[in-house]
């Protein structure tokens, strides 16, 4: 693990420097893909502005839940700035949330909206795993597999490294596939069904977060139900677009 680079007599933290340049470079892999007719600059920027705001709030709210003892004892945790104190997924969500309410209010087209965020949160998910491996959060359970990575006191699933692997992989499946569609919002969707499948199935291997019952952990629930809404969408797109082609 890699928490902290060194440069001279200053102490840069990777894991929030690793969420900066994941951000930087999906923002302007979108923006460079941006139909200036569909949306402004200034609300593709607004919308950044308000889904991150939300996002960060809910990240932390959904994380003091499930580690309600730590803010117990310590109260003011709940405003620090460190980036580990948050739940990513559960951000992800409501981040998501804001940004529909947002193009409601605004009168953007729906689907068409959520496409042009996907690689947004495409890139960011690759550059989040790297984070969970520079920082050490989100590790796995303790295993004997010859992979395993030695990680507080144990040799562990490098569960970080699969969420990284597998958030690469789905972008460069949708990479081939972005802009191409002849019907809004199955970038969008296709993005968040893969995305969730792929946690409600590594979340397995994971050594931390609330486990609710019979070994189904929070993340697993949210991921299937973002997987469960995400591919009933897709395919009334699909419908969409075979009825239409």
């Amino acid at each position: 693990m890699f928490p902290v680079i060194q440069v001279g007599k200053l102490a840069i933290q990777t894991p929030g420097l690793l969420i900066i340049l994941g951000l930087y470079l999906g923002i302007s892999l979108a923006e460079h893909f941006l139909p200036k007719e569909k949306i402004s600059v200034n609300q593709f920027y607004a919308i950044i502005f308000i889904g991150f705001g939300v996002g960060i709030i809910g990240a932390r709210f959904f994380f003091i839940i499930q580690n309600i003892k730590l803010f117990s004892s310590s109260p003011l945790n709940v405003f620090s700035l460190d980036g580990d104190l948050l739940d990513p997924f559960a951000g992800v969500i409501l981040a998501g949330i804001s940004i529909l309410v947002y193009g409601y209010r605004n009168k953007l087209q729906f689907w068409s909206t959520l496409d042009l965020f996907t690689p947004v949160m495409a890139v960011f998910a690759i550059f989040l795993g790297l984070s969970h491996l520079a920082s050490g959060k989100a590790y796995g359970v303790p295993t004997s597999l010859p992979w395993g990575i030695d990680l507080w006191g144990e040799n562990r699933h490098p569960s970080q490294l699969y969420e990284t692997i597998a958030a690469l992989l789905i972008f460069l499946v949708l990479w081939r596939r972005y802009g191409r569609q002849g019907v809004p919002g199955i970038a969008f969707l296709l993005f968040i069904s893969s995305t969730a499948r792929v946690h409600l199935f590594l979340d397995a291997w994971r050594g931390d977060g609330m486990i609710l019952v019979v070994g189904i952990r929070l993340q697993q629930l949210l991921a299937w139900l973002v997987m469960t809404m995400g591919l009933f969408f897709l395919d009334r797109q699909m419908q969409t677009r075979d009825a239409t082609g």
